[in-house]
């Protein structure tokens, strides 16, 4: 094993299948000449050269419109957003063409192509700087969606997402680029729709995914001085999800509290609390408590914005309350 950072992760999983496959090519904002925005391509350039690692225009439809069209050719392109923010102004490419080219084209076509890049706050970036949008693309038939929260889960599913023969929506954080884990030193690939417990417990499941899983390991260890035992899950992949490894661990602890950076409203979040609610009721001792971001734009302010994300005391107060009625 070796340690390395989370954008160092991201850069050996597009290095490594660029080399097994030529197919494979990159292409963004910032991604060739600046190394990315964020060094997740460092050195990508100067390897595989201007026409696998290509500059583009500040222009994502049409940027992202150019990829989706030469996966009909035999490419598997990684579009790099600056952030998920930018995404918007292409997702009719990502929508109404990515997602649905294998079905409107009768199985003629598929389209092997991975969109990555930042999603969620990243600290005082204002209120179109800091949207979760996991939920919007995990809602649309055709599309997978990946959120990893550490370099090693980045690395295996990101390999693994751009082999996949459909659309992979793969969803970072700014503020985890710099995280450190480890890493196997040869060849792995995770495979996409399996969650992973993080953490084994017996008195409350708590499921969450990305960077906001941290405030779950942190209130955790509050949580073990009290002699509260939490078992956390991490989705790793949103869509497909793995619903079994949720219902499985709901009916070892009957309680459950799901944390998540976004806004309540049809979040991730209400899906699983359907999904447990409807295939395992009769294993749950309290209702189903989810913790998500206010029901606001991201203000600027770091004291409101402190307030507007979850954190660790919230998933205390959360969990305490799923055991304490």
């Amino acid at each position: 094993m070796k340690t390395i950072q989370f954008r160092e992760a991201i850069a050996e999983a597009m290095s490594e299948e660029m080399r097994r496959d030529e197919s494979v090519f990159l292409l963004g904002e910032e991604v060739a000449e600046y190394n990315g925005a964020y060094k997740a391509s460092k050195g990508m350039l100067a390897e595989f050269g201007a026409k696998r690692v290509i500059d583009t225009p500040i222009a994502e439809l049409g940027f992202a419109g150019i990829a989706i069209g030469s996966t009909m050719t035999g490419t598997r392109p990684i579009v790099e957003y600056m952030t998920f923010n930018f995404s918007l102004v292409g997702i009719d490419q990502i929508i109404n063409n990515a997602a649905k080219i294998r079905q409107m084209s009768g199985g003629q076509f598929n389209c092997p192509i991975v969109f990555r890049g930042p999603t969620g706050s990243a600290g005082q970036l204002g209120a179109t700087h800091s949207q979760a949008f996991e939920n919007w693309f995990a809602n649309t038939p055709g599309l997978k969606v990946i959120v990893p929260s550490t370099p090693y889960d980045a690395k295996g599913l990101l390999k693994a997402a751009i082999r996949d023969d459909d659309p992979v929506i793969f969803m970072e954080s700014e503020q985890m680029y710099g995280d450190k884990g480890e890493v196997p030193e040869g060849e792995y690939i995770l495979p996409i729709g399996v969650g992973e417990i993080k953490r084994k417990g017996d008195d409350v499941t708590i499921v969450s995914f990305g960077k906001i899983i941290k405030e779950a390991y942190k209130a955790a260890k509050i949580l073990e001085k009290e002699d509260i035992s939490v078992e956390i899950i991490d989705l790793r992949t949103v869509k497909p999800m793995d619903q079994n490894m949720i219902l499985e661990s709901v009916k070892k602890t009957n309680r459950l509290v799901i944390l998540e950076e976004a806004w309540p409203f049809g979040s991730i979040s209400s899906e699983i609390t359907f999904m447990v609610q409807d295939q395992a009721f009769d294993y749950l001792d309290a209702p189903i408590k989810r913790i998500t971001t206010a029901d606001t734009p991201a203000p600027y302010s770091p004291v409101l914005l402190k307030e507007w994300l979850p954190n660790a005391d919230d998933v205390v107060k959360a969990v305490k309350s799923v055991l304490y009625r």
